[in-house]
């Protein structure tokens, strides 16, 4: 058998509906960058609208359609994987175009959002905010690139710590979620901290400050974070996970803001927590007898 044979059986050519399946993934990849752009516009926009006098809550609009753009985005994100492997249409081009738009949807935009709403017009903080802005976005970048390589390297490790683990879990907090935890604390309170009094603003730049960096550390750290990839329409428990979902779905809807915030809190905290656990498991567990065997001393004399 030639290789040009060997190379058709392999990839067999796609005609019709089959082809076109491939351009659906992309088609929702392409929603979450524009999803970012439009974060990153309101942004602006949201910006230029509190230092004007009388606008204040076009600001808090605008600051909030930012913030629901990368929920938007988020949901997006999570869509385009799944359909590509239900549809068996995953592709080197599909990896390459969903890293970009993390970058930019899941990167640039929270950190631009976060320099406006936040900390980027409170007096002292200039050099902080420019440098922690950046420290996020750069580490959501090497975040994405440690993932494509594990991804396609079964034994890549990283350097100094634990091996690649198993499709259950990511290694480091994923971008998407530390971009929805800023999203989320802009949802439920849209109005731009430089506008609070001269106190508050201080203490909610600091802490914003804090929350990010924070941000970027976890998502080059080696925490564990679950991620829900064994949840799928072919669950073995579907009388749980339907339900569960249904009142996700119905929480985020009637009160999207406290949801939301709790519901990212809750996963950006797990990673940290499970590796507490598992260091706390480790030290109570019981000592075998083996184990309980010393070599005695000897008297050299």
């Amino acid at each position: 058998m030639s290789e040009a044979n060997e190379e058709t059986q392999v990839n067999p050519p796609r005609h019709g509906i089959r082809k076109g399946v491939y351009i659906i993934p992309s088609a929702f990849t392409i929603g979450n960058i524009f999803c970012g752009f439009y974060a990153v516009i309101n942004a602006v926009k949201g910006y230029q609208a509190f230092n004007s006098p009388g606008h204040m809550e076009q600001a808090a609009h605008l600051f909030d359609n930012a913030a629901r753009a990368i929920g938007y985005a988020f949901l997006l994100d999570g869509l385009d994987g799944r359909i590509a492997r239900m549809t068996k249409a995953t592709s080197e081009f599909g990896v390459e175009l969903d890293s970009i738009a993390d970058v930019l949807t899941f990167g640039i935009a929270p950190a631009v959002v976060a320099y406006t709403w936040g900390y980027g017009s409170t007096p002292g903080l200039g050099k902080w905010a420019w440098g922690v802005s950046f420290f996020f976005l750069i580490c959501g970048a090497l975040r994405l690139a440690r993932f494509n390589v594990m991804a396609r390297s079964p034994r890549f490790t990283v350097p100094g710590s634990t091996p690649k683990l198993d499709k259950r879990y990511f290694v480091g907090l994923p971008i998407p979620a530390a971009a929805l935890l800023l999203a989320s604390i802009i949802h439920f309170t849209p109005q731009p901290i430089p506008t609070y009094t001269t106190d508050q603003t201080q203490l909610y730049s600091w802490g914003l400050l804090v929350i990010m960096a924070l941000l970027a550390v976890l998502m080059v750290s080696t925490f564990r974070y679950t991620s829900f990839k064994n949840i799928s329409p072919k669950s073995n428990k579907p009388f749980i996970v339907l339900p569960l979902l249904s009142l996700l779905i119905a929480g985020i809807w009637f009160y999207s803001q406290p949801v939301l915030l709790v519901l990212s809190i809750l996963y950006v905290s797990h990673g940290p927590l499970m590796k507490l656990w598992s260091l706390f498991r480790r030290t109570k567990r019981p000592i075998t007898q083996e184990e309980s065997i010393t070599p005695t001393a000897t008297n050299a004399d």
